[in-house]
């Protein structure tokens, strides 16, 4: 009689044990219901409140937006951990700056992106711009081979077919129709410069921050992907249930109704344009 007490205390005990094991499991397992996105202020910060917050909410996630005035901080952050994803860079500047600052980052979707445009106040259509005109493009390399781009497509200089277009310089122009003259500016200057020069390419971000409206350009560019703006994530986080739910609300109906009615201007993504044709 002893020895079978003593098992039925030491199988009860077990049953505990294994009970309470199961119990931290299902808690170390629990999809995360909160979670904190960063974007830089303006448009993107504004696109996550308006059109991608509201979404998860209804899935039943606590959302907390931060937002950033640099482009060296939301990175850093997502990768401490203090964010979970983060809405602000394309996918060129997301590689470099994994690369540079040994990060492990993954992009999750492509969202809607504010073009550059060529804005001027001396013209009203392209047909007006004057031999000799200038321009000011912006001084970084990547942002200047997107103005090249947007004057190759406008048909006022010709590049050389074989430069890679994500890096082409005026050392690739190998005619000038205009014979425009460049005159390079730190890029968050460009919306200041419309009223100075003659032409100016400016970037959506700036462009938008500046309270300009994008439909004012003379010419807006046929971005490709590479420049869009996307939701990235740390890489380990890729698989997770939160990750896959923040890319079916950018996929949704509902974020493309809050784009078309609050971001005119905004440049959609191939898979977005893709599901209409």
């Amino acid at each position: 009689m002893k020895k079978r007490s003593i098992f039925l205390v030491l199988l009860l005990s077990f049953g505990l044990l294994v009970a309470c094991s199961g119990e931290k499991t299902t808690s170390n397992t629990q999809e995360k219901k909160e979670i904190t996105i960063g974007a830089t202020s303006g448009p993107y910060s504004d696109m996550v409140n308006k059109a991608i917050k509201p979404i998860l909410e209804k899935k039943g996630y606590k959302v907390k937006v931060v937002e950033f005035s640099d482009y060296i901080q939301p990175n850093l952050a997502l990768a401490n951990g203090d964010l979970d994803a983060n809405l602000f860079q394309h996918k060129i500047y997301m590689e470099t700056f994994a690369k540079e600052h040994n990060l492990d980052l993954s992009e999750v979707i492509i969202v809607p992106t504010a073009p550059m445009g060529i804005y001027s106040k001396k013209f009203k259509s392209l047909d007006e711009v004057k031999e000799g005109s200038e321009i000011a493009i912006p001084n970084d390399p990547t942002n200047a081979a997107r103005a090249f781009l947007i004057l190759q497509d406008a048909g006022f200089i010709k590049l050389d077919p074989s430069a890679n277009p994500l890096t082409v310089s005026e050392k690739d122009i190998k005619e000038n129709v205009k014979n425009l003259q460049f005159k390079p500016i730190e890029a968050g200057q460009l919306p200041r410069a419309v009223e100075s020069v003659d032409l100016a390419a400016v970037p959506g971000n700036y462009a938008l921050a500046a309270k300009m409206n994008l439909l004012d350009a003379l010419v807006l560019e046929k971005m490709p992907d590479q420049y869009r703006n996307r939701v990235v994530v740390n890489t380990k986080d890729l698989n997770k249930p939160f990750v896959k739910d923040i890319k079916e609300a950018v996929k949704s109906e509902e974020f493309e109704k809050v784009i078309d009615e609050q971001f005119k201007g905004f440049g959609k993504p191939e898979w977005m344009l893709k599901r209409k044709q």
